[in-house]
Parts: C-alpha cells; structure tokens; sequence
C-alpha cells in the first residue's frame, strides 16, 4: 500500500523534471536561433549570407529582413529591396529595435525607383506619421508631391526638412526646383545656388539653374551653362536641346540644327528627348531649305511614334515638295526667285503665243500679280496672272482685291494660281467674272513641267 503513493510521488517528479528539460531545451534552442550577422565586426556579405539562412527556418524574423532588405537596398536592386520593406510593413509587432519608420522610408524610396509613386506615397505617410521631424522623411514626401505635380504641398514638406538640416543637399536642390515650377524664380535662384555651393558638382541643379536664367530672359548664361552640360551623357542632350532651341530664338538656326545633332550623338537618350531632337531638327532644317536632311529626321519621329505633333502633316506636304524643285521655289525661295519662276510659267502659259509682260507686283511675300500682252493667231488681249504662295484655304478677299487690279490695269482675262484650294465663296465670287482658279491639283503639273534654271544653290 505504501509503494504506490512512492511510485506516484517518483512518477511526477519525473514528468516535471521532463516537461522543464523540454521547455529549457526549447528556450535554448530559442536562443541558439543563427545570429552571427548581428556580430559587430562581421562583414556585409557574410551577414547577408547568415540572414538568407536564417530565414529559411524563420521567415519572419524581422532582423534578419533588415539585413536583406539592406544589402538589395545598397545595391539599389530595387524591386528586391521593396518586397523585402513591404514584408515588414506588414508584420503587427516588429522587434524593439527595428524601426518602422525607417522600413516605410525605404520601402517609398524603393517605390519611387521603380515609378510607382502612389505606392511610395502610402510608405512616406507612414513614415512621416511615425517621425513626422525627420529630415530624410520630408525629403522623400515632399520628393513624392513634386512626382505628383502637387508643388504647393511639397514646399511645405521640403520647407519642414530644410529647417531640419538645411544643409541637406537634396532637398535644398529640390526646393529651387519646385519654386522654379511655380515661377518663383528668385527663390529658386537662391536655394538653386546654395545646393550648387554644398555641391559644386551637381549637374541637375546646374541644368536647373540655366532653365532659371532661360525662364527670366537671360539668355547669355543660360546658354553658358547649356554648353558647359553638352558633354554630360545624363544632361548632354536635354541641354543641346534647350541651347538650340535658345538658338531659333535669336535666328542662329546652324548652330541650332549643330546642338540638336550633337545631342542626337549621346548615348541612352531619353526617348522623348531623342524625338524632340529630331523634330527640332527637322523643323529647322525645313527653315533653312534642307528638305531632304529634315524629312530623313521627321520620318525617323514617323517610324517610331505615331501622331507625334505635326510630323505627318510635314512629311506629306515637304515629300512632295522633295520631288519637285520648282514647288520648292515657289514656295520656299526669295521673292526674286519667285517672281522669275512666275514669269517662266506666264511665259509658257499660252503655247503658240506671243507674250510680252508689262508689269510684275509683289505682295510681301503672299502673292505675285504679273500683267502680259499675249498675242495669238485667234485674240489679242491683256492678261493679269496671280500666283499665290498661300498654302491652305484662299478666301473671296483675296479674288475681290485681285479683280479690282483687273480693272486698274484693263485686263480682259485673270488668272488665280497656286499650291492653295479656294473656298466656297472665292468659287462663287469669280463664276460671273473672266478669272480662272487653278487650284493645286491642276497647278503641281504646270508647276513640274517648266523648265527653270537657277543660279544659286540648291533648295
């Protein structure tokens, strides 16, 4: 009867010595959890070594993601580094010293990266409610606002990161930028220069600054700076397009189609600048008569993207011009190669005919009038010839103000030529009176068959 309490009392010490073995082993092996990269002196790559295996057996452990979330962050493998933040945004209770601040900070610095701005702009929030005094914090947030074009709202985000540490150069840099998008130019001028003393090296607030001195009219050292970044593979070529651009203004269109073209030599242009280029290009080579070179960087736009502004439009109308050089002097030449190429065509007008012209009258550079005496075995009469350089639709005014030279100078015939189409009422002005519309269908063919020589160099 004594022997069973014995054995009871033997029993239960037993299974608590047991049960506590099990709970102390359990803490231990708790505690023996791979920890090495936490170690002081070890090196980078080692530790992101022992956190990948560590979270192979705990997943979760929040230490060990920072460590990896880390290492993709430093080698800005962005989409890694953000999964890895996102992860830990998610877990409800991080370690003591884990900071959930900086894991949102970082997880919208990694979105930004990757262009997803609304998703960087969720992180930053959090962040910013976390450690709303942080510098880098306010940076990011007011970083985020500008992506968003909310300029106004960045100021204040920026303004509160500066106060911070004003010597921050991001945000001193992008406070000039964002008082330059909202045309507040002498606060930009001022931080811009501060963020250029911090860090004389800085090509973006440099480009910055010469948009500034564009923007307020001074254009001598905007274009100094625009050609100090020409060699620059980041801002090269967005500054050869502001030079050149600089250049149309002032008339300079060589040195214009120059910068344009030394962008164009850059390497990992921008796509939308590498096409403005070559619109830019290709309009100031339209300026200057160089028909063939604009069409080869107009057609390059075509092939690349479609609708892009009036490329099309320019293509059509300047091919066709390509394949007939006298529509390219009636169109594009000085107005004494204009008029003499007027007078050819009056010339060949009549076949058979003996023409003698009596007067030729230019209008600017929108119309020539040109009278002749023509002769023929049939009738004999005066005839007054309008070549219009009008492109587009030709309205009644330009017929009523052409039948009243008919009247001054006795013609019993007018004529109404050009690359143009006459409007309705131009069409019903004249169906009572001797002019005849030869409109672009039928003028390209007369047009193409005069024989026209020149003296000077070729359009």
């Amino acid at each position: 009867m004594f022997i069973i309490p014995v054995l009871i009392i033997a029993v239960s010490v037993i299974a608590v010595i047991f049960i506590s073995f099990l709970l102390l082993n359990n803490e231990n092996r708790v505690k023996r959890k791979p920890r090495k990269f936490i170690k002081a002196n070890i090196d980078e790559e080692t530790a992101f070594k022992e956190a990948e295996a560590c979270l192979k057996k705990y997943p979760n452990d929040a230490e060990a993601l920072m460590v990896v979330g880390e290492h993709w962050y430093k080698a800005e493998e962005w989409e890694k580094a953000f999964k890895i933040y996102e992860f830990l945004s998610d877990i409800p209770k991080l370690p003591a010293g884990v900071d959930q601040s900086l894991i949102n900070l970082r997880a919208a610095n990694c979105a930004v990266n990757l262009s997803m701005i609304e998703s960087a702009f969720k992180y930053a929030l959090v962040a910013y409610a976390l450690n709303p005094n942080n510098f880098e914090i306010c940076y990011q947030l007011g970083n985020i606002e500008v992506l968003r074009g909310n300029y106004e709202k960045a100021l204040s985000y920026l303004q509160k990161s500066y106060a911070v540490n004003p010597e921050y150069v991001p945000t001193v840099r992008l406070l000039g930028h964002t008082y330059f998008k909202l045309k507040q130019n002498k606060d930009a001028l001022f931080y811009i220069r501060k963020s250029l003393d911090l860090a004389p090296n800085d090509k973006g607030a440099l480009f910055t600054l010469a948009e500034c001195y564009s923007e307020t009219g001074q254009w001598e050292q905007a274009g100094r700076i625009y050609s100090h970044l020409r060699p620059d593979p980041v801002w090269g070529p967005e500054a050869c397009l502001r030079l050149g651009l600089i250049n149309i203004d002032h008339n300079e269109n060589e040195k214009a189609v120059e910068n344009f073209l030394i962008g164009l030599r850059h390497r990992n242009i921008r796509p939308d600048i590498s096409v403005e280029l070559h619109y830019q290009a290709g309009k100031t080579l339209l300026g200057m008569q160089k028909i063939s070179e604009a069409l080869e960087h107009l057609q390059h736009i075509q092939s690349i993207v479609q609708g892009y502004k009036d490329t099309d439009a320019l293509i059509i109308e300047y091919k066709e011009m390509n394949a007939n050089k006298n529509l390219q002097i009636f169109i594009l030449a000085p107005q004494a190669e204009f008029v003499a190429l007027c007078r050819k065509i009056v010339m060949a007008y009549y076949p058979k005919a003996k023409v003698k012209i009596t007067r030729t009258q230019m209008n600017e550079n929108s119309w020539a009038d040109v009278v002749a005496e023509i002769d023929t075995p049939k009738w004999s009469d005066i005839a007054m010839f309008r070549f219009i350089r009008i492109q587009g639709a030709v309205g009644e005014l330009v017929l009523r103000d052409f039948q009243f030279n008919l009247k001054n100078f006795k013609a019993g015939k007018g004529i109404c030529l050009g690359v143009c189409q006459f409007s309705s009422e131009a069409k019903r002005f004249t169906e009572a009176r001797l002019i005849d519309l030869i409109e672009k269908d039928r003028f390209l063919p007369l047009l193409k068959s005069i024989d026209f020589q020149t003296n000077n160099e070729p359009l």
